[in-house]
């Protein structure tokens, strides 16, 4: 029976943390290292949760089903799980994360230097170039392990490492007083923002993609497969802890620099530009280029090996559809890749949460479905209620949404999910055993 050597492990491992690693993860904590201040640890508490608990469950989940998202999804019927498995893919491949990676590693690395403040031609051969890089170790999917894991992941964990040790050592200043809504909820504050990191949707999608990288060596046992994918789930959650809490403590102590800053990335290059001078450019352009192309190119591998299973293309055609599709949207600019995410994400990470959670508990019931169905219906409907909330149409929703449970702290759909799944309990320990619940 073929096994992994210790060396492929770890490179597993690598991997896996390169994968997750990409735009949002470098962009956001800083953002909320600056705006809750005094209460930056309390903050940082909530956001590891969503941005890095979450995703190691995820991980953990698809290890026990042996599949990607279609396999965890299949109590709640073939279409509802094709559904939310399409929008999954869709968001964090062609339409916000992929796009967000070529715009971070743009405005982070090359924009600054620009003496133009138009950057839209410059951004456009940008992404061209960027995109093409992607296709082209894309195509061969099968030597990812080789590419990602023993080559681009290192370089990525080495230039992380010095960006987390430079802040602990060099605080460029003392932090700011937390704006108001820190002050007030900073721990849901902190677990909402880890939303937009896109980890938990990401985990949902790499899945996959982690247990073809240990498959590509040989190996085929089940079990296994799951042991490697649990591992190396628990080494990249470990790394992104590490990255996320130098990167608070890099965006907290950055508050004389940029104290109106409007997003990470203007908190990252204030720092760069102060601790390293001008060779901090250089860096910090090769830091964030490759941090983002590797998850460009996991994200674009996976979605591509997902819809090849669905429509009448070959994976190397979708590819370069979802590439070029994703350099088109990626166009757009920052910002307005984050306006036009956030409403997405509040809305679809809810159901997506409650169907990793609930996964560990089928062999509780009698009919996994008649659990999963109703809790999935319902916060789906009040995640799609607080994803309009958040958007420029908010203005339609009636008031009493403002004032369901939780609504404030942006967690309007729990207190719902955890009475259905009360009701939903009971009604399972009345009615017949299905057949479904003696799957493993």
């Amino acid at each position: 029976m073929k096994q992994l050597s210790s060396k492929d492990i770890i490179a597993l491992g690598f991997m896996t943390f390169a994968l997750f690693v990409g735009a949002g993860n470098i962009i956001f904590p800083p953002m909320v290292g600056l705006q809750s201040g005094e209460n930056v640890w309390i903050a940082s508490l909530g956001f590891l949760l969503t941005a890095v608990g979450l995703p190691v469950v995820t991980v953990i989940a698809l290890a026990r089903v042996g599949g990607g998202i279609e396999a965890l999804s299949s109590p709640i019927g073939h279409k509802a799980g094709l559904l939310l498995a399409t929008i999954c893919y869709l968001a964090v491949g062609p339409l916000f994360a992929t796009p967000r990676t070529t715009t971070v590693s743009f405005e982070l690395g090359i924009a600054p230097l620009l003496s133009d403040k138009d950057s839209s031609l410059p951004l456009f051969i940008y992404s061209l170039v960027y995109f093409s890089l992607v296709i082209l170790v894309s195509l061969y999917p099968g030597k990812l392990l080789d590419t990602v894991g023993r080559f681009l992941a290192p370089l990525k964990i080495i230039s992380l490492a010095v960006l987390g040790l430079a802040a602990l050592l060099w605080p460029a200043g003392e932090h700011l007083p937390a704006i108001q809504i820190y002050q007030n909820i900073p721990f849901s504050k902190g677990f909402v923002e880890g939303y937009l990191t896109m980890d938990t949707l990401g985990a949902l999608v790499f899945g996959i993609i982690i247990v073809n990288a240990a498959r590509s060596r040989g190996v085929s046992s089940p079990t296994l497969l799951t042991r490697y994918t649990v591992i190396a789930g628990l080494i990249a959650g470990i790394g992104l802890t590490l990255v996320y809490l130098s990167l608070f403590n890099l965006g907290s102590g950055s508050g004389s620099l940029v104290p109106n800053a409007t997003n990470g990335a203007v908190i990252l290059h204030a720092y760069i530009q102060h601790t390293f001078g001008g060779f901090g450019s250089i860096f910090l352009a090769a830091m964030i280029f490759i941090a983002c192309m590797v998850t460009a190119i996991g994200l674009t591998c996976a979605c591509a090996e997902f819809f090849s299973k669905l429509l009448p293309l070959s994976y190397r055609a979708l590819v370069f559809i979802l590439a070029i599709f994703a350099m088109v949207v990626s166009n757009l600019g920052l910002s307005h890749l984050i306006q036009f995410s956030v409403p997405v994400l509040t809305a679809i990470y809810p159901p997506c949460i409650a169907l990793v959670v609930l996964s560990f508990t089928s062999r509780m019931w009698r009919s996994e479905s008649r659990i999963m169905i109703p809790v999935m219906l319902v916060t789906s409907i009040v995640g799609i209620l607080d994803g309009i909330k958040a958007s420029a149409i908010a203005n339609i929703l009636p008031s009493w949404v403002d004032n369901l449970p939780g609504a404030q702290q942006g967690l309007a759909w729990l207190p719902p999910a955890l009475v259905t799944l009360a009701i939903a309990v009971v009604v399972d320990r009345f009615m017949p055993q299905h057949q479904e619940a003696t799957k493993t």
